[in-house]
């Protein structure tokens, strides 16, 4: 099928990739269907949650262990019944960027995760009941901070430091 898209121009979309979300997504609940389109660019980590029933509404999203690599949470099993995941395999999760005009406040909602069953492909976006993550986390921020962390572990490295990384 053809997606006429107002960010992306005409896409053709195989019917089989569309992911399903039951409820919507907070502030979208009119809008279940969505399918994940990828950069042109490999390199780039981010794609787009592309709405099918709303060509002219798309996310920007990421995996949010690009940016964050101690991103960790817990949802309730209750949760995951509504999008028929049996094991915790059958997930992807990403997280919803915004882009402003100036690239420096770039920001990534870790508070609430857009969360897929790819076997069924199925998805949800949760509210994480938890202070440890907002929803406007700066990405270049915390990419300056893995690579500070990076750069430092490699010191004690050549200096023949013991180290151990997760």
């Amino acid at each position: 099928m053809i997606l006429k898209t107002l960010h992306l121009g005409d896409l053709e979309i195989e019917e089989s990739n569309i992911i399903h979300f039951p409820n919507g997504v907070p502030a979208f609940e009119e809008v279940r269907d969505f399918v994940i389109i990828h950069s042109e660019e490999p390199q780039l980590p981010f794609k787009w949650l592309q709405c099918i029933d709303k060509p002219e509404l798309a996310f920007v999203i990421i995996n949010p262990f690009f940016v964050c690599k101690e991103y960790d949470f817990d949802i309730e099993d209750e949760s995951l019944k509504g999008i028929k995941v049996e094991k915790p395999e059958e997930l992807v999760i990403f997280c919803i960027v915004v882009v402003p005009e100036d690239i420096n406040d770039m920001t990534i909602n870790l508070k609430a995760p857009v969360i897929i069953n790819a076997k069924d492909r199925i998805g949800m976006q949760v509210i994480l009941d938890t202070d440890k993550y907002t929803v406007r986390h700066y990405v270049l921020e915390e990419l300056r901070k893995d690579r500070e962390v990076n750069e430092d572990v490699g010191a004690c490295k050549e200096e023949g430091a013991v180290y151990s990384h997760k």
